[in-house]
């Protein structure tokens, strides 16, 4: 977190809600810009955008005006759970042969023909 952001919070900020992570949500107490109030987050722990919810995402984004209830923000019992996007950290998926997963892959079982043009 930086330490304008947290100032600016303190001045001109009040918190709105908090999500499931940890992650604080706020708007501006006053001034609109063209007619909407200002709204961000500060995330707990890394700045990682990917990891707001579905339902904060839509009130961050003036998409909703009040951020969804929890009976809306419930998962049904076919969802995963939400996760952030692992891309680029050692959580992120590696198939076999990826360098990172050892560097080999199985051989080709030879059912894989070359594409040659017709001569």
């Amino acid at each position: 977190m930086k330490l304008g952001t947290i100032f600016q919070t303190w001045m001109v900020g009040e918190q709105v809600g908090t999500d499931e992570f940890g992650n604080r949500y706020f708007q501006s107490k006053g001034g609109t810009l063209q007619g909407r109030r200002r709204r961000w987050v500060l995330y707990k722990g890394k700045d990682e955008a990917s990891g707001v919810p579905p339902e904060w995402h839509a009130w961050l984004h003036h998409t909703a005006e009040t951020p969804l209830t929890e009976a809306a923000a419930q998962a049904k019992d076919w969802q995963k759970p939400h996760e952030a996007n692992p891309t680029g950290s050692e959580n992120a998926y590696r198939p076999d042969g990826h360098d990172l997963a050892g560097g080999r892959r199985a051989r080709a079982t030879g059912d894989y023909r070359a594409w040659r043009p017709d001569a």
